[in-house]
C-alpha cells in the first residue's frame, strides 16, 4: 500500500516470485495473470505429467468472459462437445424424457461449453508453458512462514523461498491440511457417492448422455463423441461418508456393486466394466467452505478453497474466475494482506450462490424417493414441451474488473 493507503500496481514494482501448488484448472489460469501483471511464477505438481482424460466438465457465465479474456476461447470451442440429447429412463428402461443438455444443466445453448478435462487443462498449460516454471512429479512438503516469504521445503529435497504461496491442489489440498488442519473442518458431504470410470462403447451411443434412475440410485453412459468409448457414472445416497472405503479401491468396487445388485437397464455391464476399469475414480458429492481463504502469505484458490461439488456443476467455472479474481487482488495490491482480503470479498458471494445451487435444486437429477422420482419426472416431461430454460443466474453473477496490470 502506499502511504496514503492507496494501492499500488505490482507491476510498476520490482517482480515477486509466486510458487503455485497444483496444475489443473485453478493453478494454470492463475500462473497466466499474475505472469500478465509481473509476478515470476512456478506451479509444482505431483502427478508426472499433465492430467489427461477425466469426465467432461462445463465453463459457463462469468468463466466465459475470463477464457475469452486468455484469448483460449476459439480453442474451447474447437473442443466443445456438442451433445445432442440426454435421455432419462426408468427402472425397466423405457424413456422418460430426451432433452438437450443445455435444458436439463440450466445452461445457455451456443454460448456455454462443455469439454474434457483433459483438453482445458492442455489448452491453460499451453498458454503458459514458455513463461511459467512447471515442477512435475514434486510437491510441497512443509511450509515456513517467519521470515519475510514462505521458505518451501519440496517434496524432493529442493528448498526455495518465495514471496507468496497458492494451493490450487483440489478439494482434497495438502496446502489446505498444511495451514488450516485436517478436511473434516471444512468438508460438507452432500449425501452421495459417485464411481467414475471408462467402458467400451457397445450400445452404439453417440455424442449423448443416457440416465437410468431409481431413488437413491442413477446410472449414466455418456457418449462425447462417436467412439467406442463411454464415460460411465455410477451415483448413489449414501446418509454418511463410506470412510472405510474412500482409501480401498477393492472397498469402493465392492461397496458400488452391492448397491447396484439387482438394477436393471445396461447397470449389470456397467458393474461389470467397473470391476475391470483401470481408470476408477470413487468419491463423494461435498463441499468446501471455509471462513478464510488465506493465512499469512499463503492462499488458496478453486476446489482447495471452495469446491461446490459436481452437483452444481460449477467447480471449473468457479475454479477460473477465483484465478482471475485472486490474480486481480495480487496485481491491484502491493501489500498481500490487502490483495487476499480483496480476493475473499469480491469472491465470497459469487462463491456461495454457486454451492448454494444443491440447496435450490442442483440435486433433484438424483431423487431418493419414490415420490421424488415422480415428481422429477414429471418436471422434466414438462421441459420437453416448454421453450428453452434460460440460465441460472448463479452462473453469471460476478462481473469482472479490468486490471490495467492484467491486459
Amino acid at each position: 500500500m502506499t502511504p496514503n493507503g492507496s494501492s499500488t500496481d505490482v507491476s510498476t514494482t520490482a517482480k515477486r516470485a509466486v510458487l503455485i501448488s497444483g496444475a489443473g484448472i485453478s493453478g494454470p489460469a492463475l500462473a497466466y495473470w499474475l505472469h500478465r501483471s509481473g509476478y515470476t511464477v512456478t506451479v509444482v505438481e505431483k502427478a508426472g505429467a499433465l492430467r489427461d482424460g477425466g469426465y467432461p466438465i462445463d465453463v459457463r457465465g462469468t468463466a466465459i468472459e475470463v477464457v475469452r479474456r486468455m484469448g483460449v476461447l476459439p480453442q474451447l470451442r474447437d473442443a466443445h462437445i456438442d451433445s445432442r440429447r440426454c435421455t432419462f429412463i426408468d427402472a425397466g428402461g423405457g424413456e422418460v424424457a430426451s432433452l438437450p443438455p443445455h435444458a436439463v444443466a440450466g445452461g445457455v445453448e451456443g454460448q456455454d461449453l462443455e469439454v474434457r478435462r483433459g483438453d482445458l487443462v492442455a489448452i491453460l498449460y499451453a498458454t503458459v508453458r514458455d513463461d511459467v516454471e512447471f515442477l512435475f512429479d514434486d510437491s510441497i512438503d512443509t511450509l515456513d512462514q517467519s521470515g519475510q516469504g514462505v521458505d518451501v521445503t519440496f517434496h524432493s529435497g529442493q528448498r526455495r523461498t518465495f514471496d507468496l504461496v497458492v494451493g490450487a491442489d483440489g478439494m482434497h489440498s495438502h496446502t489446505r491440511e498444511y495451514l488450516f488442519g485436517p478436511e473434516e473442518r471444512f468438508h460438507r458431504y452432500l449425501g452421495y457417492c459417485f464411481a467414475v470410470f471408462t467402458m467400451p462403447n457397445t450400445f452404439g451411443l453417440s455424442r449423448e448422455v443416457m440416465m437410468w434412475n431409481t431413488p437413491g440410485r442413477a446410472a449414466a453412459l455418456y457418449a462425447v463423441g462417436d467412439g467406442d468409448e463411454l464415460h460411465a457414472f455410477l451415483n448413489f445416497h449414501q446418509p454418511r461418508p463410506p470412510l472405510d472405503a474412500l482409501r480401498d479401491p477393492d472397498a469402493q468396487r465392492d461397496l458400488v456393486a452391492s448397491v447396484f445388485a439387482g438394477a436393471g437397464w445396461e447397470v449389470p455391464a456397467m458393474v461389470n466394466a467397473m470391476r475391470d476399469a483401470d481408470d476408477l475414480f470413487f468419491g463423494t458429492a461435498g463441499q468446501i467452505r471455509m471462513p478464510h481463504w488465506s493465512s499469512g502469505r499463503v492462499a488458496l484458490v478453486g476446489d482447495a478453497a471452495y469446491a461446490p461439488s459436481f452437483l452444481t456443476g460449477q467447480g471449473s467455472s468457479l475454479a477460473l474466475a477465483g484465478a482471475y479474481m485472486l490474480a486481480n487482488g495480487m496485481a491491484t495490491n502491493r501489500d498481500h494482506s490487502a490483495a487476499f482480503a480483496a480476493y475473499e470479498r469480491d469472491m465470497r458471494e459469487f462463491v456461495g450462490l454457486n454451492q448454494a445451487l444443491v440447496d435450490n435444486g442442483a440435486a433433484t437429477l438424483f431423487p431418493t424417493t419414490v415420490r421424488a422420482l415422480e415428481q422429477r419426472n414429471s418436471r422434466l416431461r414438462d421441459l420437453v414441451a416448454l421453450p428453452s430454460p434460460t440460465a441460472r443466474p448463479a452462473h453469471s453473477a460476478l462481473r469482472l474488473p479490468v486490471s490495467a496490470a492484467m491486459r
